[in-house]
């Protein structure tokens, strides 16, 4: 088979419609062979032998989307200076937009022999490892557009592709768990009835099932071991065969779009699923390991690990850099996602040792015209030296506020934090304004996938992970939950009473707060994992969302909230609270904000740390939104009173005068078991039941019938025009 020189850019392999080129980046490499495999894995193996600037490079026009290659890499073993180039291991291109297959373990896989680390195993891979795809890269977009849903206008989803449907009756048998169940009229329906307006897709990448889990029965469900940064993870596709898993993740993207729900992708670009020194070689290790590891200076045949999973992709490096950002432009230009959140972004910054802010990851991202237009997303810690980096990314960046999760879920178990809880729901000013960034840099959330879901925070004290085979070792032990008198599952009415509850109001604060609110899939609904709090390995009914037993009321109660935050802009504020007094009437002036004891007074300084102290109140001022709309003029709401109850008695409540608002509605009540139709009077007394959360909305009196009549318009027109006549 004939190669043509073809180009070094693009990297990957590239079909134009009439073939495809080839090209490889390795510094270290002597010898770069691409190796193609026919319908039953015969092998033939071409030299690329054209190089310019370390990419080797060839165009075969012979080669059409679904031909399936991998490289083989000649140059320099010597592990103990960190090179391990061995041309018998065949090797997945670290750009291939897709794959076939799944790695088979095996000794051939890995670059010495078990027992002996420092021996060489010279066994071919091929048999056994993943292969890369060419794609067709032409799609259908028409219509598409990018739906830019503004930070505080929106509601996150955090759903995994095949949990969130792999249970799910409305869903074609055939599509469960995949890209094209996930847009299924019945899914669509259920995420717009809850406001969602973007999905974070846990790891789509295509990622590698652990040998350690294999070996236990297991399976890799979190997909945080990434082995394509290019590639839609094969298993989530209906489509197996070609390439096809590309085209069903446009598809549903574009569906998505449609629907008005944005996609916002959970990326691992920290490390790879090669893992530490004893690992095998699949692909970067093989093919240029300085380039793109982060290896021990004076112990080059180790790695540095900031993840906890063996290695740490190396940022400081050109070549890895650009891998980043040609992974992240290609899934925005191509596959036209909205936005990544980056798993252990701390890891990201580190250029040599220490947490930067400055690091060059954040200053390309920054200076990009594609991706410093998309939402970024950080979780703003790792397991290295100063890992916990929560507040302190770049303007440009969100993250995950973890600060919000430990104090409302602190709050909701009783424990004296007012202040603490205060700054949160308000927005964490304290985290975020001093970088110039907006209370939407703040992805408020109590649950997430890592941990336990919201019905079993408040129905377990203790983790419960034996099912990982690792006798409870893994997961972590400190989840500030309550399981309300009970141990897991119950029948004792009192107990499922507290508990909903309490599940009703975290849910209420997550979605009333200042910031953006993201929900885990299946909270809503109350998804148990039966006090599982580590299911990275559950791939299977544990993690799965049981749409056979959901808790339709708490379904409904979040799609009220929802609404509730959908219909109000005083909770969805693109600016913090200045604690400036605005005129809300003839002579009454009131703070944006106001702090308010259950006997209706502001809070003064010592009530913050008064001994019991568990309630709190908080006004917000809906004449006093900062900033303008999307015309230009002044943003106006309801009033609203948000009291939060976190003891277990009963406080008796006297609503603020009415300066504040003469008559006050209860929108929502927590401890209600039905809807309150009277308002409630300035400076009434009201109970507020424990530990809950009570929301009341300013009156607003329609009792006037409207005028319809002809006569009522003869009225009109003669007061016009009297008033013109009089001079107004």
């Amino acid at each position: 088979m004939q190669v043509w020189p073809g180009s070094p850019y693009p990297l990957g392999a590239t079909y134009d419609g009439r073939g495809t080129n080839f090209a490889l980046f390795s510094e270290v490499a002597d010898r770069v062979q691409l190796c193609l495999f026919d319908g039953d894995r015969t092998e033939s193996r071409l030299d690329l032998t054209e190089v310019d600037a370390h990419v080797w490079h060839g165009y075969l026009p012979q080669v059409d989307p679904g031909q399936r290659y991998g490289y083989r890499v000649h140059g320099p073993h010597d592990p103990a200076n960190g090179l391990r180039c061995n041309p018998n291991k065949l090797l997945l291109d670290p750009y291939a937009k897709a794959t076939d297959g799944q790695i088979e373990w095996h000794q051939s896989l890995f670059g010495y022999n078990f027992g002996d680390e420092n021996s060489r195993n010279d066994e071919d891979s091929a048999e056994r490892m993943m292969l890369g795809v060419v794609v067709n890269p032409f799609f259908d977009w028409t219509g598409d557009r990018r739906l830019n849903v503004p930070y505080n206008e929106s509601i996150i989803y955090e759903a995994h592709v095949k949990g969130l449907t792999a249970l799910h009756p409305d869903v074609p048998e055939a599509e469960r768990g995949t890209y094209a169940g996930l847009v299924q009229p019945a899914v669509l329906k259920h995420l717009q009835s809850l406001g969602v307006t973007a999905v974070e897709l846990m790891p789509v990448h295509q990622f590698v099932h652990d040998a350690t889990l294999v070996e236990k029965g297991l399976r890799n469900y979190w997909g945080y071991n990434t082995l394509g940064f290019f590639a839609p993870h094969a298993e989530y596709s209906a489509i197996r065969d070609g390439g096809g898993q590309v085209q069903e993740f446009k598809g549903m993207v574009k569906t998505l779009h449609e629907a008005g729900i944005e996609v916002i992708l959970d990326v691992v670009y920290n490390h790879t699923a090669e893992g530490n020194h004893l690992g095998p070689t699949l692909s970067f290790r093989g093919i240029d390991n300085p380039a793109y590891y982060r290896l021990v200076d004076d112990r080059r045949q180790y790695y540095l690990d900031y993840t906890g999973t063996g290695n740490s992709l190396n940022v400081g490096n050109p070549h890895s850099l650009q891998l980043i950002m040609d992974s992240l432009r290609y899934w925005v230009l191509e596959m036209h996602v909205d936005g990544f959140r980056f798993d252990l972004a701390a890891a990201l910054a580190r250029e040599f040792y220490d947490v930067d802010r400055l690091a060059t990851f954040f200053e390309l991202v920054q200076q990009d015209p594609v991706i410093s237009q998309v939402k970024l997303i950080a979780e703003p810690w790792d397991v290295g030296p100063g890992g916990y980096q929560v507040g302190n990314f770049p303007p440009l960046w969100t993250e995950w506020n973890g600060k919000f999760r430990d104090s409302v879920r602190d709050f909701w178990r009783g424990e004296p934090n007012l202040g603490e809880f205060a700054a949160r729901i308000a927005g964490s000013a304290d985290l975020y304004e001093q970088s110039g960034r907006r209370p939407f840099a703040s992805i408020n959330f109590v649950t997430a996938h890592d941990g336990f879901t919201l019905r079993d925070l408040v129905s377990y004290n203790d983790k419960h992970n034996e099912v990982n085979g690792e006798d409870n070792r893994d997961g972590e032990s400190f989840n500030r939950s309550w399981n309300h008198g009970v141990e897991g599952a119950t029948d004792d009415p009192e107990v499922l009473a507290e508990r909903a509850r309490a599940q009703r109001n975290f849910l209420s604060t997550l979605l009333l707060s200042q910031g953006v609110p993201m929900l885990l899939h299946g909270d809503e609904s109350g998804r148990t994992q039966n006090g599982v709090n580590n299911t990275y390995a559950q791939d299977s009914d544990i993690s799965w969302v049981h749409w056979d037993a959901l808790d339709a009321p708490l379904m409904e109660f979040t799609a009220t909230i929802a609404k509730l935050r959908a219909e109000h802009p005083t909770f969805r504020r693109k600016r913090f609270f200045t604690g400036r007094a605005s005129h809300v009437g003839e002579e009454q002036r009131l703070n944006d904000i106001v702090w308010l004891h259950p006997d209706g007074r502001p809070m003064a300084d010592a009530d913050w740390t008064a001994d019991g102290a568990r309630v709190i109140g908080m006004f917000l001022n809906g004449d006093a939104i900062a900033g303008k709309d999307g015309t230009g003029n002044a943003i106006v709401d309801d009033s609203f009173l948000l009291y939060f109850n976190g003891g277990a008695d009963d406080v008796e409540l006297t609503l603020p005068p009415a300066e504040y608002a003469p008559e006050w509605d209860v929108a929502i009540d927590t401890a209600a078991d039905g809807p309150e139709a009277a308002p409630l009077a300035a400076g009434a007394a009201r109970t507020l039941a424990g530990s809950s959360a009570l929301v009341l909305i300013e009156h607003a009196n329609y009792d006037a019938e409207p005028e319809m009549s002809a006569a009522a318009s003869v009225a009109a027109m003669i007061k016009i025009e009297d008033e013109e006549t009089n001079g107004g």
